[in-house]
């Protein structure tokens, strides 16, 4: 018998297995386990044998082969098995067919759906089993759905349920801003993060700024929209800060609240403001318009086109015409926060120098962009101050270049925009500018009639009293004698709409604000105006009143 030869610890004598990179035991660690003498357990080959640790001989792993042809097929690594992934589009099918949907489920209570229906031109075919259960139809049961649940008997062919909205159910908001939004808005509020200077998001921003001039009727190349980050009130510090100076005189018209508080932003800037007021639910005459404009002169002269606070409606037509007859040097400004979009107004028909606007409410696309339009006269006017411009921000001399360069397909960049709000205004001015304006507007006077004749019905009062002092946009409404907003409103929102307490600060607890502008009035698929005049009306029963007709 051949006598053993003892190897270096660690090694395999077979050169057809040594170089191999199959770990084996560190030397550190042999060197610590004693090795069995002979006839110790060993892996025997025809050149050699190597021992084996005495721990492991003890725990039986063992091996005692007869040729090096089986040792090298265990110790030398073997690949896995391979196997073929199959491609993302079969993939996806595999998972869709367990996500299938012939039995109903309940909406994902998200604002916008962002589920992938699988289709057979891009996916594998497959089969669902069909199963013979109910199929459920679900409703939505709130806000903007109409409320029940209904369980069918399966037929030929499911049942078609229209969706008035992706949205999560909730209360219709009826106020005078923010306003209901159209989903093809909130989804464009999804759109992924992209740089305010890339090529596509400039693009955007062009095109925006371009259909603010249709929506304003503008057709002057040298009048200029501004977009800017911030609300409606932005729009005052805009005007103050770029179009009139320290030491000023403007004209005031007050229909209500934020005549007030435009008055006030003048005076932060060093402007005189003065006030030309008129009683609750009413507006400055022209005789006393033409007045005052014949007393001094104006830099410039405002109207509020709805003051939201009263339902009050200014003549901005009659009144520009008056201004430039009377005193043609003064620049007319806008505050069209609460009817650009829902009243008519031309820019350029009716001589306008500066509209300001903001994104929330007839234009109906989310709270955040202060919108402004300005004529040639104004940007002249600014570019002719004597003193810089009073804010940073607000600074048309920071912002008229970036505004010039993005409706020209240019990056710019002055202060970072909200891209996702400028794609969702976009989409709101796409869809509003798909109809004819006159078409926009004929609709909101329709249902603002219907609304206000249903109120006087009602027995209720307006605080605009005239017709012609009423808005299209929204309503605001005095409650019964004794009753306050906070007896009505919670059980307005019991039935599902929201409307706003009262805002002028001498008869705020005697009245709410309905609104009625934007999708709500516009969408035909929409039952917001009548849920909400039903809900008003037995609201208001239900907390003890009765319209004369009932007490009669």
């Amino acid at each position: 018998m051949e006598a053993r030869r003892e190897l270096p610890q660690g090694t395999i004598d077979d050169p057809l297995i040594q170089p191999h990179p199959l770990p084996l035991p560190s030397s550190r660690f042999l060197q610590s386990t004693p090795l069995l003498p002979s006839p110790s357990p060993s892996v025997t080959g025809l050149q050699g044998t190597t021992a084996i640790p005495a721990h492991l001989a003890q725990s039986h792993h063992v091996i005692t082969l007869a040729a090096p042809l089986l040792l090298r097929r265990l110790l030398v690594r073997t690949p896995p098995p391979a196997f073929k992934l199959a491609p993302p589009r079969e993939r996806l099918s595999l998972i869709s067919r367990h996500l299938h949907t012939n039995n109903a489920h309940v909406p994902l209570n998200t604002p916008f759906s962002i589920e992938r229906d699988s289709s057979p031109s891009d996916d594998i075919e497959w089969t669902p089993i069909q199963k013979d259960v109910q199929q459920q139809t679900q409703k939505r049961a709130f806000g903007t759905q109409t409320a029940s649940l209904q369980i069918e008997e399966k037929k030929d062919e499911p049942p078609v349920v229209k969706k008035m909205s992706q949205q999560a159910p909730h209360p219709a908001l009826l106020i005078p801003g923010p306003i209901e939004f159209d989903d093809a808005v909130l989804q464009s509020m999804s759109h992924y993060s992209e740089s305010h200077v890339s090529a596509p998001f400039v693009n955007t921003f062009g095109e925006t700024l371009s259909m603010l001039r249709k929506l304003f009727q503008t057709t002057d190349p040298n009048s200029q929209p501004f977009i800017l980050s911030g609300s409606g009130t932005l729009g005052w510090d805009q005007v103050a800060a770029n179009l009139v100076e320290p030491g000023d005189e403007v004209l005031v018209l007050h229909t209500g609240y934020f005549a007030d508080s435009f008055a006030d932003c003048f005076e932060t800037y060093g402007a005189k403001a003065t006030q030309l007021k008129a009683p609750i639910g009413d507006r400055p005459q022209q005789d006393a318009v033409e007045a005052a404009l014949k007393e001094k002169h104006y830099k410039m002269i405002t109207i509020t086109h709805t003051d939201t606070s009263t339902g009050v409606l200014s003549e901005i037509e009659s009144i520009a015409k008056l201004v430039h007859k009377v005193s043609p040097d003064t620049l007319i400004v806008v505050d069209g926060v609460c009817s650009v979009g829902c009243e008519e107004l031309k820019f350029d028909d009716w001589g306008l120098d500066c509209v300001l606007t903001a994104s929330q409410k007839a234009i109906g696309c989310p709270a955040g962009l202060s919108i402004v339009m300005t004529s040639a006269r104004g940007i002249e006017r600014f570019r002719a101050r004597k003193v810089p411009p009073g804010s940073y921000f607000a600074s048309w001399k920071n912002w008229l270049p970036i505004m010039q360069n993005y409706e020209a397909k240019k990056p710019s960049y002055f202060a970072t925009p909200a891209p996702q709000l400028i794609h969702a205004l976009h989409t709101s001015l796409s869809q509003i500018l798909s109809k004819p304006l006159e078409e926009r507007f004929k609709i909101h006077r329709e249902t603002s009639q219907k609304i206000k004749k249903a109120v006087t019905e009602m027995g209720l009062k307006q605080l605009a009293s005239k017709p012609e002092n009423q808005a299209n946009g929204m309503t605001a409404i005095y409650l019964p004698e004794g009753m306050t907003p906070p007896e009505i409103l919670p059980t307005l929102m019991k039935k599902g709409v929201v409307f706003a307490g009262g805002l002028h600060k001498e008869i705020a607890g005697k009245y709410v604000r309905f609104g009625h502008m934007g999708v709500s009035v516009t969408d035909p698929g929409r039952d917001d105006i009548d849920r909400a005049l039903k809900a008003l009306k037995e609201g208001l029963a239900e907390v003890g009143y009765k319209a004369p007709s009932e007490s009669s």
